[in-house]
């Protein structure tokens, strides 16, 4: 049986991943509902993948950080201490995260022998470049997008979707979180 493998990504409402201006993290939207929903996902037993960037990022803010901050909110400690694996040619050892190995060469190819070995569900938050390798190569069973309501035009950077190739979705589930933030899931279909 093979793993299914969910991307995971944060949004803006123009489909921003991230931004330059004075917004803070969660675009300022975040409230209980969305915390606690976040929390109950990375509670689940899983396996996250990351790419090399966002790994680095992820560190980094998370080393800049202590307990209480907006960064370290319960689901981000929950996803640190998930066993993780980053697809990277060029990320060395020893890594500052509780258990996680780095695994180079081919992403698709790494990607399709995790599905094929791993007895828990797949999870990458955020890692776009690696995330669209493997949409791209239908290796991606679902996308889970989190809309903040923010339009993002002059601020935005890290376009989510950006070189992705052509998808019909399917909607597998919807949620409306603190009244409203949009969680949407998806199982991506190729266009042809």
């Amino acid at each position: 049986m093979t793993a299914t493998y969910t991307f995971d990504v944060f949004s803006s409402l123009d489909g921003y991943g991230s931004n330059t201006g004075a917004w803070g993290g969660y675009w300022g939207k975040q409230g209980p509902e969305l915390l606690d929903r976040r929390l109950a996902l990375y509670r689940e037993e899983q396996r996250m993948v990351f790419g090399a960037t966002t790994f680095r990022s992820t560190v980094r803010m998370l080393a800049s950080s202590s307990e209480g901050d907006d960064v370290r909110d319960p689901w981000v400690t929950q996803l640190r201490n998930l066993p993780a694996t980053v697809v990277s040619n060029t990320l060395r050892g020893p890594l500052d995260w509780p258990d996680a190995t780095i695994a180079s060469g081919d992403a698709v190819e790494i990607v399709t022998r995790l599905k094929e070995e791993s007895d828990v569900p797949l999870r990458s938050h955020g890692s776009l470049s690696l995330n669209r390798v493997l949409m791209n190569a239908g290796l991606v069973d679902r996308i889970q997008v989190t809309i903040f309501p923010a339009l993002t035009g002059r601020t935005g950077v890290d376009p989510v979707f950006e070189r992705a190739a052509d998808f019909d979705l399917e909607l597998l589930e919807s949620r409306t979180l603190d009244g409203h933030i949009q969680e949407l899931v998806y199982r991506p279909i190729p266009h042809h």
